[in-house]
């Protein structure tokens, strides 16, 4: 075994290990939620951000602070609300005056976007104008103002709450904005077990913190790590046709697709698939991706990515629906034929 094999296997290793340990410290202070934890975590190791769905209470707000202290990053909380102006979030020229000279000059005044790990809470609460602020910093890692652009700290995640759509008072994500995510997470309610320790955490004077795991320097050192993970050709295919399959009236589309979508999912939806199943392949201590892989990573990937039609909105059909029928049906490789009646 070449020493750069050797190197490569050690680097997975631990890699896993400090997994684990995240997964452990938040563990500390998040009751349940271990899918939702392990997926947030995989989109910051692959430089993604996260949307989590859920009604209001069920923790999300406490995850992202969790997620903070155990990375050791500047986290920043914007709430946004009917009233929050595009300035209020990326900053704005203000007039200061020099009090030796008495001469006055615009000085830039960040905005709460410049920090490392940010809440967006309740982001489609804001206009679709103040949401279309957040596009820039969520694709470039940086902000235009005055007509200048100015770099954001790395590493930068964006972690926005949303109510579900249904509830009043909310406004539906631009499909631009939704496509920058790289994780759409659905926070479910917690069961009779989660409950019980979340009242014996709660009402007892319990006060668990989470421990610092990974710095800055660290996680961007993971993201690289990442990157490097082998994925064979047949593999990629595989990722490349499911997305397809989203695609209405295309070579690979599936019935259900040509009924109940209007638009399919983007090129990102394919790099989410990849990167994702990297991730997961270094935690199952391989170091090259499955098609188990890509198929973990295709509900968060790509139910975001999904526009239905009149007609599946009508039938109360879901994007979950329409993932969970492609996905038995789109063969590993070409040469697979699948016994469909």
């Amino acid at each position: 075994m070449s020493k750069e094999i050797k190197n490569v296997e050690r680097e997975c290793r631990e890699f896993r290990k400090t997994f684990d340990s995240l997964r452990g410290e938040i563990g500390k202070v998040i009751v349940g939620y271990e899918d939702i934890v392990e997926n947030v975590l995989i989109s910051l190791f692959c430089g993604g951000h996260v949307l989590l769905e859920g009604v209001p209470g069920l923790g999300k707000t406490l995850l992202v602070r969790t997620l903070s202290s155990v990375f050791s990053l500047e986290f920043r909380r914007i709430q946004f609300t009917p009233d929050l102006m595009p300035a209020d979030i990326i900053g704005t020229n203000i007039v200061m005056e020099d009090h030796a000279t008495g001469r006055r000059q615009f000085q830039y005044q960040p905005g709460p976007i410049f920090g490392q790990i940010i809440l967006a809470d309740e982001i489609n609460r804001a206009t679709p104008k103040t949401q279309s602020a957040m596009l820039e910093a969520m694709q470039e890692h940086s902000v235009t103002s005055g007509g200048q652009i100015r770099r954001l700290p790395e590493p930068f995640m964006v972690l926005a709450t949303q109510n579900p759509i249904e509830q009043e008072g909310t406004y539906p994500l631009p499909e631009a904005q939704l496509d920058r995510f790289f994780f759409k997470l659905l926070v479910p309610y917690s069961n009779r077990a989660e409950l019980r320790t979340i009242i014996d955490r709660t009402t007892t004077g319990e006060d668990p913190k989470a421990e610092r795991v990974m710095d800055a320097e660290q996680i961007i050192w993971a993201q690289n790590l990442v990157r490097h993970v082998v994925i064979a050709e047949h593999v990629q295919d595989y990722a490349i046709r499911l997305v397809l399959a989203t695609h209405p009236e295309g070579e690979f589309a599936a019935q259900i697709t040509n009924r109940f979508v209007r638009f399919g999912s983007s090129p990102r939806g394919v790099q989410a698939l990849v990167l994702a199943g990297k991730v997961r392949a270094m935690l199952d201590e391989r170091y090259h991706v499955s098609f188990d892989d890509i198929e973990a990573s295709a509900l968060p990937a790509l139910r975001h990515r999904i526009l239905l039609n009149f007609e599946g909105q009508a039938e109360g059909v879901t994007t979950d629906d329409v993932l969970s029928e492609i996905m038995p049906g789109t063969p590993k490789t070409l040469e697979q034929k699948l016994d469909v009646p």
